[in-house]
């Protein structure tokens, strides 16, 4: 007689988020015979209270629209047409600009958008239903042991599923990759990234704003409407301060950052503070087991680049997993998922020490380094090329691309 708590499917992914619901729609669109599911801890609905924003480069929005996302997501999403870049004090009257990016990676192609979580989300919901893709919420992963050519992933409500390979995309504080075994190499900032969506009474244009300050940077990021969404980054301290104390207060030292060219501003939700830090994970596979996202890798938010690195590991991981099936080898085979770990793990950990170098560099107010990197940021400005390959590396489609990421199908 059959076991009723088991459950035997090609590929289960850890984690509801945006990167773990891609990599379940990426494999299933293109291989239609893998069967695929997604089980996470949170509660049903819980994503659509989520009121962050993320960047989708270039790169990322081909992605969406190969695997047929991004037409639900588009007319939701806010094309990036221009960035500037400030260093200066709070306290200073005049925000001097040093570096300014603008341009298409193509005709009529931005290099990034602007897109609401729920939105990316909930289109990502939409389409593994489609693809008859089940989501289990609500019920945690509490442990998965390896059995020779499958891996029996115990969950909380007492059921059992027997999958080729398990994909954990369950967060920078990923509990699959502790069961694993796998090691990181880690450390906090002392900083926490306060996020929050305004209203103001012009229009942005389009216009993103990075502006470096002693404390961290602070982002300003066009939503569609007359609205941005806020990254600002502070000492811990002071943002728990900042998100525990009153409206008032908030606002007038958000004030202060954002200015009033775009008019008188208004908080629309409650302002949040994440603890923001480097983790770089050792091994990103092991037998039967592969990490992707920020269970791989939890880097800075200065360059905007966290959804992008995800999505990348996705397009990679969905294109080693086919092309191996098509090939009739294992999918869960060590040596199979090694490939996607060798085609990942140089570009993360660069990005890794990237972000890192940047966030020490002008997460200060020393005057000698000030000098330094203004002089650089100058440089950078009166060298179109140079601007053009930094437009290419943020629209993510540099370097040794998977075919997602170009807009083509596996």
């Amino acid at each position: 007689m059959a076991d009723q708590n088991k459950t035997d499917i090609d590929v289960l992914v850890a984690g509801a988020g945006y990167v773990g619901l891609a990599a379940a729609v990426s494999i299933r669109e293109a291989r239609p015979s893998l069967s695929v599911a997604v089980v996470d801890a949170a509660p049903a609905n819980v994503w659509q209270k989520d009121g962050r924003a993320s960047a989708i480069a270039a790169a990322a929005c081909r992605m969406l629209g190969q695997l047929g996302c991004w037409d639900e997501i588009a007319p939701q999403a806010q094309a990036i047409t221009e960035m500037i870049i400030t260093d200066s004090r709070t306290s200073d009257p005049v925000r001097p600009v040093f570096l300014t990016f603008d341009g298409e990676v193509a005709p009529g192609e931005p290099f990034a958008h602007m897109v609401e979580n729920r939105i990316l989300n909930g289109a990502l919901r939409r389409r593994a239903a489609e693809l008859g893709i089940d989501i289990i919420e609500g019920v945690a992963v509490t442990s998965f042991v390896r059995n020779g050519r499958d891996i029996s992933v115990h969950l909380a409500d007492g059921i059992t599923i027997d999958a080729r390979l398990l994909v954990a995309a369950d967060g920078a504080r990923s509990r699959l990759r502790d069961m694993a075994g796998i090691k990181t190499v880690k450390w906090e900032y002392g900083q926490s990234g306060i996020v929050c969506t305004i209203a103001h009474e012009r229009p942005h244009d389009g216009r993103a704003e990075e502006h470096f300050l002693p404390a961290g940077p602070f982002a300003i990021l066009p939503l569609t409407g007359n609205r941005s969404s806020i990254v600002w980054v502070e000492r811990t301290s002071d943002a728990e301060r900042l998100v525990q104390g009153d409206e008032f207060s908030f606002e007038i030292e958000l004030e202060q950052r954002f200015g009033l060219k775009l008019g008188e501003i208004r908080v629309e939700d409650r302002p949040r503070a994440w603890p923001l830090g480097l983790t770089l994970s050792r091994a990103f596979v092991a037998p039967r087991f592969a990490l992707a996202g920020d269970a791989a890798h939890g880097i800075h938010p200065i360059a905007g680049q966290g959804l992008n690195l995800g999505f990348k590991d996705v397009a990679a991981l969905a294109e080693t997993v086919v092309e191996a099936d098509r090939l009739g080898q294992d999918i869960g085979a060590l040596d199979v998922l090694q490939r996607y770990e060798r085609w990942r793990r140089f570009d993360t950990v660069q990005m890794g020490v990237t972000t890192d170098v940047l966030n020490r560099l002008f997460s200060n107010d020393l005057g000698p380094v000030r000098a330094v990197r203004d002089i650089g940021l100058g440089l950078v400005e009166r060298m179109p090329r140079l601007k053009e390959f930094f437009i290419r590396q943020a629209s993510g489609l540099s370097g040794d691309t998977p075919k997602l990421l170009r807009g083509e199908a596996i």
